[in-house]
């Protein structure tokens, strides 16, 4: 196994303990708020959530993470997204960074059947369908939603971390953080990342009064 690979799977061994809803991130100030976590995911279920552009069934994006959050009302019916994706390289960094680059195409998430069927946690007796609260009977086709907001959070290795974070701006959808806080253990646990998180919501832009 080279390094490449044995990065990819920590992060994903350490992702997949993370919860239904991303830690720190708050809910929808408004409305109902359904958080379910589509990557990774578990062994049980071979297919999961991935995002695309209409039109395209080969150019997919698959993040090492992604949560969804399910919203509206039919026929108005959307996704907001989390994603995360660890930049094992600067050129992995540019090549994942364009994929969410603000851009005049639709960006839409496809929730597999097999996904939708298969329960909410392991072993539960809630499938993913129903939790959605979206869906008033079993599928027999993907789910596909619109997306209407993204938030990506991006782990670069140390060195690559430090050079942007003294080089570079951020768009306002985007978060970065050290590898190695992606990779510790009860990463989704750390106080400093869930304050991060807590921005990473389009709530943070609305002045609440109490």
């Amino acid at each position: 196994m080279n390094h490449f690979q044995s990065l990819d799977a920590l992060v994903q061994k350490r992702l997949k303990t993370w919860p239904q809803e991303p830690p720190g991130l708050p809910a929808r100030s408004r409305g109902r708020s359904v958080w379910l976590r589509g990557r990774p995911g578990d062994i049980l279920t071979s297919s999961h959530p991935f995002l695309k552009h209409p039109g395209s069934n080969l150019l997919r994006t698959l993040p090492d993470g992604l949560w969804l959050n399910f919203g509206g009302q039919p026929p108005d019916l959307f996704v907001d997204i989390f994603a995360i994706e660890a930049c094992a390289s600067l050129a992995n960094m540019l090549d994942k960074r364009a994929r969410f680059a603000p851009s005049t195409h639709s960006l839409l998430a496809v929730c597999p059947v097999p996904w939708l069927l298969a329960p909410v946690v392991p072993g539960g007796d809630v499938p993913r369908w129903k939790a959605t609260g979206l869906l008033e009977k079993e599928p027999t086709t993907p789910l596909v939603l619109p997306v209407r907001d993204i938030r990506v959070l991006y782990a670069l290795k140390a060195r690559h971390y430090k050079g942007f974070v003294e080089s570079q701006v951020p768009y306002p959808h985007e978060y970065f953080m050290p590898m190695e806080a992606l990779i510790a253990e009860n990463s989704h646990q750390n106080p400093a990342l869930q304050t991060l998180l807590a921005r990473a919501s389009a709530s943070a832009n609305f002045l609440e009064l109490t």
